[in-house]
């Protein structure tokens, strides 16, 4: 069976091409949203965000130690002390973001 070659392959000076309508092409619109790129955290940002979440995290440790102190050093959950003192750190630092 022969091949069939489509008209724009098989014509040399590539008026069929030019004629069609389908190979035109159509500027995209502009994009009015910021790119992946453009959306990325700069790198000042991610170390103050990084110091921040040190500083909560000692703030949250030594909270938490400090229920544990409380207590005599007996018994309780080290997980409960932590979320404890992990949900008080954030509602100090929610009230004083506010303020």
């Amino acid at each position: 069976m022969p091949k069939k070659h489509h008209a724009i392959y098989s014509d040399p000076t590539g008026a069929a091409a030019a004629a069609s309508p389908v190979n035109r092409r159509t500027p995209r619109a502009k994009r009015t949203e910021p790119t992946v790129i453009e959306k990325l955290p700069t790198a000042s940002s991610v170390t103050v965000a990084k110091e921040e979440l040190v500083a909560d995290r000692d703030a949250i440790a030594r909270l938490a130690y400090s229920y544990w102190e409380a207590r005599g050093f007996v018994g309780g959950s080290p997980e409960e002390d932590w979320l404890r003192a992990e949900r008080e750190v954030r509602e100090t630092l929610a009230a004083s973001a506010t303020a």
